[in-house]
């Protein structure tokens, strides 16, 4: 299970939270299904309304128009990408933790970063600047996230790779990680075990040094 909070559950307001942080949650959560639905385009302000008990008019008052909801939508959902990015990295062994991810984006579980909201944004990034914009400073960051696991040492929990290899291996992590979302989409069905041999055979490889 990622460390991730389902922010799209009932729970009680964390310390110091807003009753307007709870209401832009309430709206994120409600258009967060819609989108995953719907796709980013189908879903109107309306049905987002609907969806979270609101009126149109009091959606407007915490977001100026769906684009911008939308790119809230990207900021949560890139988050939970990097608390899912460190599960992999604290797997006990290389292969366990893409599985258990894989499984997880196949249930749709919503406590973790959502295989279709990432195939709606990474369409919609090619059609919106400011989308593609932030889609490309959360590949940075995880990137940046996949060098710092690989360089650090062994007793501190990387794997004492050194710096020079760790630019070209975190590239092909990322596209491994990436295509595993697209897989969980379009191959639910995908027999868990043939999955588990094929990362088995390919994992140690790419991260030996």
């Amino acid at each position: 299970m990622s460390a991730a909070a389902d922010h799209c559950t009932d729970r009680a307001p964390a310390p110091g939270e807003s009753r307007a942080d709870r209401q832009r949650d309430r709206i994120l959560c409600a258009a967060q299904r819609c989108f995953v639905e719907h796709g980013f385009h189908a879903a109107s302000m309306a049905k987002i309304a609907e969806t979270a008990g609101m009126s149109p008019g009091l959606i407007y008052r915490y977001f100026h128009g769906k684009n911008e909801i939308i790119l809230a939508i990207i900021e949560r959902q890139l988050a939970e990408r990097q608390e899912d990015i460190a599960l992999l990295r604290g797997a006990t062994d290389l292969v366990s933790g893409p599985v258990e991810i894989f499984e997880q984006w196949r249930d749709g579980n919503p406590g973790i970063f959502n295989a279709a909201l990432f195939l709606e944004m990474s369409a919609e990034a090619t059609r919106d600047p400011r989308i593609a914009e932030a889609v490309r400073e959360a590949d940075l960051a995880s990137r940046k996230s996949f060098r710092e696991w690989m360089s650090r040492s062994v007793e501190q929990g990387g794997l004492g790779m050194p710096e020079e290899l760790t630019e070209t291996r975190a590239i092909i992590l990322e596209c491994l990680y990436e295509g595993l979302a697209i897989r969980a989409v379009r191959e639910p069905d995908l027999d868990l075990e043939t999955l588990r041999k094929a990362l088995a055979e390919f994992l140690p490889m790419l991260l030996a040094h």
